[in-house]
């Protein structure tokens, strides 16, 4: 089985949506996972790229 190599986290307010893809961007990853369990869930991959989205008003 293939590491991921990136992390991509949809936020939200209750549950966020974690995707992650390895090396060929295949996808080895997609959960949904409710807030508190969040840093359990990402505490248990391998080292890896984590991206999150910037809301809309992270800019101003």
């Amino acid at each position: 089985m293939s590491l991921i190599k990136v992390v991509g986290i949809d936020l939200a307010k209750l549950v966020f949506s974690i995707h992650g893809v390895d090396e060929h961007d295949k996808c080895k990853l997609r959960k949904t996972v409710k807030r508190n369990n969040l840093l359990a869930e990402i505490a248990t991959l391998t080292p890896c790229i984590i991206a999150m989205e910037a809301c809309s008003g992270a800019h101003y």
